[in-house]
């Protein structure tokens, strides 16, 4: 039997037209794929007759299989001499426990490959007009998990260096955490009025963007019902959204 492969890929952050050359050929050749929830569904066509396609999606609180039970599966179908892609959102290694998986790989003696892909950090606010780096506006820029509970435990996060070092701040799966991050950066240093853009389900033909300030952005966002996924961008490059923004008013266009 042939020794089986898997590809860590990522699937880029939500237009299919986004993914890679080499991400595509992974699914093109992949015996099996596993992909997951924000995954877009156009990339499965291009799966080849007879592959097996197995949904690995998670929600917040809702897991269609465990991360454990995905090692399992990547781990059982490889050593069928399989050819496995494990296809996510965005980028493997940014949020996407892509690491995890490979290590279970190497325990396994697997071979493996990571394929890079867009984050949504960086794709959605530029689908909505906004840079994350500007020669007048941002220098540095940070990706964050935004979903960890104070009262959990869960915030670890070192809100003055972010507060006071960083230019720019993506939010990952922070939405509903919007009320507590606001508050976070403004006790640490960052003025209320330092601008804030929500982007729900960035680069796909449902994109929306609403902008305000660290002092109203909690209330704008339950006004408007914005949901995840979202990203959450702070910084003063999203004051350019209003003179560059691009995506969205093509749609109207049309």
């Amino acid at each position: 039997m042939n020794p089986g492969k898997v590809y860590l890929v990522g699937a880029g952050p939500g237009d299919p037209k986004l993914i890679t050359v080499y991400g595509l050929e992974c699914i093109k050749k992949a015996d099996v794929i596993a992909y997951d929830r924000l995954v877009n569904p156009a990339l499965l066509e291009n799966a080849k007759e007879g592959a097996e396609l197995i949904f690995c999606g998670k929600s917040p609180g809702k897991h269609h299989l465990i991360q454990e039970q995905i090692h399992e599966l990547l781990v059982e179908k490889s050593l069928e001499g399989k050819v496995v892609t494990r296809l996510k959102g965005g980028d493997p290694c940014v949020f996407g426990r892509g690491a995890e998986e490979a290590e279970v790989l190497v325990e396994h003696g697997i071979d493996y490959e990571f394929v890079p892909g867009i984050t949504a950090g960086i794709a959605a606010p530029s689908y909505a007009g906004i840079p994350v780096t500007h020669r007048e506006y941002a220098s540095s820029f940070a990706i964050v998990t935004g979903h960890g509970r104070e009262e959990k435990g869960q915030d670890h996060l070192n809100w003055y260096a972010l507060a006071n070092g960083i230019d720019t701040i993506a939010f990952y799966m922070s939405v509903g955490n919007l009320e507590h991050i606001s508050k976070k950066l403004i006790e640490n240093g960052k003025p209320s009025t330092t601008p804030v853009a929500v982007i729900e389900w960035g680069t796909t033909e449902h994109q929306r963007t609403i902008t305000g300030t660290l002092e109203n952005i909690h209330n704008l966002v339950e006004q408007e019902g914005f949901h995840n996924p979202s990203m959450v961008l702070v910084g003063d490059v999203v004051q350019l959204r209003e003179k560059i923004q691009w995506f969205e008013r093509k749609a109207i266009v049309k």
